[in-house]
């Protein structure tokens, strides 16, 4: 199969002056690009030898497609690394990663040099400029990437544990969801692709699905919605993806700003995933816009996007037939997706048990868990955690996730990982950490805590303790007080008895930190 930086390569040879990457006024053309990419390749090869790894943070910059595709055509792997995530955490992961350099944006490198990170700190600047001095560079470059088996991509994706598990991609794999998506979700001759989610995320294999077809992106540092109408409207950006919180916030803007609506004239279809899209947000998306939705299943373990539910579905829904806007979708092809009981057998047709997948868009394991990574892949199928069920259209429907993890603004948080940080205050004596929907950010996390009366700790403060431990986004929303939690024979807290009464008394919940 392809190598990713096969897919620049080879747009630079046919379509050298079309556009690649377009960042707020900077243009660059599949060969520049192509450019970038193979001083890239010959400069990764100055900080760690083969297979080693080479981490990047940052707001969206195009130094991170130059990474992208660079450091895994040197034979190396590269490491996201989640700028929202705190200083320790980062700390953590970068010495779990084994990267021998961190590249990318000067607030966040002087973050981790706070930290104590004491590895080379290339900021982008210095990088391009590292770059440049290299000189004349070979038509083609010299990568120690033989293989498209090897390690391209390692990226950490929340899970039932505390610590995050690093999801090793290869360039197969990541080729292979390209190719899923290519299938199920064809890419139009004239696609301008607005991309505003951060490119930390595996939602970043969509630019790779992009340049695959010669077609620009057009990168955002991060969604807002005014700077993206303007950035659709400056562009004529036909197509992007949306988490459901951005959907809303898009919507929002226009109803305040109708002439915000005149900006996304041009916008002729738009992608979700991450999280689940209420019908009554896609029904409202669907008669102010009018345009196109497609959605996408999958995960970081999956290199992005392996189920589809298209256009053709998505207007039969809007038309008549709601149950089909419940739907995550089909497989793509080259995809297959069984469901199955804790013992691995096949549950009869529209019974509910775990999704299982098997593709070659598979990770190959987890970085340095190899229990982890057969309890993930055994028998040859992903075991994804998520509970579902396929009906008689063969549309998988994703019911409930077997994972302890929350989905909010499309970001994953580990419930355990809260926990363990929320037990450490003072006065707390048990902690259940469960999602609670909210029709912005899909849930919020919240804490059931068990404190004694006299002791109980101020919300606020917790919620500060938590920040100043973890990443925003992992910091109870919610705080509620109880006398025990609910448990089972085994002393295994019951999450959901744990939602059913909030869902059923949400005056517990009391105002959103």
């Amino acid at each position: 199969m392809m190598l990713l930086h096969e897919v620049v390569l080879g747009a630079a040879r046919s379509i050298p002056g079309q556009a690649a990457i377009v960042h707020g006024d900077e243009v660059l053309t599949f060969g520049e690009l192509a450019d970038r990419v193979r001083r890239t390749a010959l400069f990764a090869t100055e900080f760690c030898p083969v297979g080693g790894r080479i981490a990047v943070i940052g707001e969206n910059d195009p130094g991170w497609i130059d990474l992208y595709y660079g450091v895994p055509a040197a034979g190396r792997t590269l490491v996201f690394l989640n700028q929202r995530l705190s200083a320790p955490e980062l700390s953590a992961l970068i010495t779990r990663s084994g990267a021998s350099v961190v590249v990318g944006e000067p607030t966040h490198l002087d973050r981790l040099r706070l930290e104590g990170v004491e590895l080379p700190l290339v900021d982008w600047d210095g990088w391009k400029l590292g770059c440049l001095a290299l000189g004349d560079v070979p038509i083609a470059p010299v990568p120690s990437a033989s293989s498209d088996a090897i390690p391209a991509w390692l990226l950490f994706t929340s899970g039932t544990t505390a610590a995050p598990k690093g999801a090793l991609l290869t360039h197969r794999s990541v080729m292979a969801a390209v190719a899923a998506s290519s299938a199920a979700r064809p890419v139009e001759p004239d696609d301008v692709y607005a991309f505003p989610f951060p490119l930390c995320h595996v939602a970043g294999y969509n630019v790779v699905h992009r340049h695959f077809h010669g077609r620009p992106v057009v990168l955002l540092d991060r969604f807002e919605p005014k700077t993206f109408c303007a950035a659709v409207a400056a562009r004529s950006a036909t197509s992007t993806s949306l988490a459901a919180t951005m959907l809303a916030s898009l919507l929002d803007h226009v109803d305040s700003d109708p002439g915000a609506l005149e900006d996304l004239r041009t916008l002729r279809s738009i992608a979700y995933g991450a999280a689940p899209m209420p019908p009554s947000l896609l029904r409202r998306a669907d008669a102010l816009l009018g345009v196109d939705f497609a959605q996408g299943y999958g995960m970081t373990e999956l290199s992005g996007n392996a189920v589809f539910l298209d256009a053709e579905a998505h207007r039969r829904g809007l038309a008549g037939e709601p149950g089909l806007l419940a739907a995550a979708g089909r497989p793509a092809p080259g995809v297959e997706v069984r469901i199955a009981d804790a013992d691995d057998v096949d549950v009869r047709l529209g019974e509910v048990g775990e999704i299982l997948v098997r593709a070659d868009q598979m990770m190959i394991g987890y970085l340095d868990d190899p229990d982890a990574s057969e309890a993930a892949l055994r028998g040859g199928w992903l075991h994804t955690g998520d509970i579902g069920r396929i009906d008689d259209g063969g549309y998988l429907h994703v019911v409930d996730r077997s994972k302890d993890i929350i989905i909010t603004g499309g970001e994953n948080v580990s419930s355990r990982e809260v926990e363990d940080v929320v037990a450490a205050f003072p006065g707390v004596l048990r902690v259940a950490v469960v999602g609670v929907p909210d029709p912005r950010w899909g849930e919020n996390v919240c804490a059931v805590i068990v404190s004694p009366e006299a002791d109980r700790p101020d919300p606020a403060v917790l919620a500060a303790f938590v920040r100043s431990r973890l990443a925003g986004f992992k910091v109870p929303r919610h705080v509620v007080f109880v006398t025990e939690l609910p448990v089972n024979a085994s002393g295994k807290v019951l999450k959901a008895q744990l939602r059913e009464l909030l869902a059923e008394e949400p005056q517990l919940l009391g105002p959103r930190l």
